[in-house]
């Protein structure tokens, strides 16, 4: 069996890109798509592309995801070009494949795409500055305001209850009942943590459903290595990782970003004494991304940014968890015991992000009212 490296200079060719000679890097962030920095040269001229392969598996439409990420961003091309900004850089340019479409399906497990590297860049698992994590929520807040009037119904719904945090925790608890591989006796003190905060966890689905929450063009994966930052300035350049754009909630945006950047700890702890949300970190993110948003969000999202924090992390919680009991499927794992340390590290997360949610709503306040 060839492999992904070996694979490179056939991928790049049906990419229109010949090359006389190539370098590979696999990437590792991320914990679907497969990465590959690819450095090469053609006639003298060094060039650098990004390959990903698409897991098919979680990502079942992979068209219609591509179809999606051409509308975004020529959209957020356009809006840089009238903004007298030269877009170069400051948003993903993918390459057409041979045929003109912006994929190569090799076959029905091998689904690549290419876009130009962004040279300077670098990504971060960790937000250690304070200065570059508001420059971040910056950046994810104006990515919502320059989609706020991309007609949501050109985009395929690509994913559809993403983030219903309702089916989210129904699949969990059957899940759990199932107990498919035999794990469920590790987990019952989760389980019963996460039946106990079903009235906080619910609160979100509930303003949506009464009217107050509209659905805007979002990210929903907006983790802190999801944006390129600029080596030197620390300037947040370019928001990554657009799979998962589709209709959701301002709140989902803010609070997987917040889930992320503001944990004093990895997503995957193992020692939960470490784990609690940073509000230093917390403010940081909020000013940037609070203060891009007011200007289009209605008083009613603003005020939901604190409970999506909550909200989306027992959501995350309850999917790791529920992983963990099909048999580890869904995310890429280290060791066996991974998306249990993943689960139980954003319920600890959660429950003290709940003791803090009037702290959070207050912070948003003063970048809003």
């Amino acid at each position: 069996m060839i492999s992904e490296l070996e694979k490179v200079p056939v991928i790049l060719r049906n990419f229109g890109l010949a090359a006389d000679s190539c370098t590979t890097t696999v990437l590792h962030s991320g914990h679907i798509n497969s990465t590959l920095k690819v450095d090469f040269t053609f006639k003298g001229e060094n060039k650098s592309v990004i390959l990903q392969r698409v897991n098919t598996y979680v990502f079942q439409n992979p068209i219609g995801i591509m179809n999606n990420i051409d509308l975004v961003t020529r959209h957020i091309r356009r809006k840089l070009i009238a903004d007298g900004v030269d877009p170069k850089g400051r948003v993903l340019e993918f390459i057409p494949n041979v045929e003109g479409q912006n994929y190569f399906f090799e076959d029905r497990d091998n689904f690549w795409r290419a876009y130009w590297y962004v040279e300077n860049t670098v990504t971060y698992d960790k937000a250690e500055d304070l200065r570059v994590l508001q420059n971040a929520g910056r950046a994810f807040g104006l990515f919502q305001h320059q989609l706020a009037d991309l007609p949501m119904h050109l985009l395929v719904d690509t994913m559809p209850g993403f983030h219903d945090t309702r089916r989210r925790m129904e699949n969990f608890f059957a899940a759990a009942e199932r107990d498919e591989a035999g794990r469920r006796k590790n987990i019952e003190e989760e389980i019963r943590l996460l039946r106990e905060n079903e009235p906080v966890w619910k609160q979100l689905g509930v303003l949506r459903a009464e009217g107050f929450l509209p659905l805007r063009v979002t990210h929903n994966d907006t983790k802190y290595n999801n944006i390129l930052i600029d080596k030197n300035s620390g300037e947040a350049v370019c928001v990554i990782d657009l799979d998962t754009v589709t209709p959701g909630l301002c709140a989902y945006d803010f609070g997987d970003a917040i889930r992320f950047a503001a944990n004093f700890a990895a997503e995957d702890e193992k020692d939960l004494s470490k784990v609690g949300l940073n509000l230093e970190a917390y403010e940081a993110f909020a000013s940037g991304f609070v203060s891009e948003c007011r200007t289009f969000c209605s008083r009613e999202e603003l005020e939901s940014l604190a409970i999506g924090a909550v909200t989306i992390t027992f959501e995350l919680a309850a999917r790791f968890l529920e992983d963990y009991l099909n048999g580890d499927k869904y995310f890429r794992v280290a060791h066996p015991e991974h998306n249990l340390e993943r689960g139980r590290s954003q319920l600890a997360l959660a429950l003290d992000m709940k003791e803090k949610i009037a702290q959070m709503q207050q912070i948003n306040r003063k970048y809003y009212e």
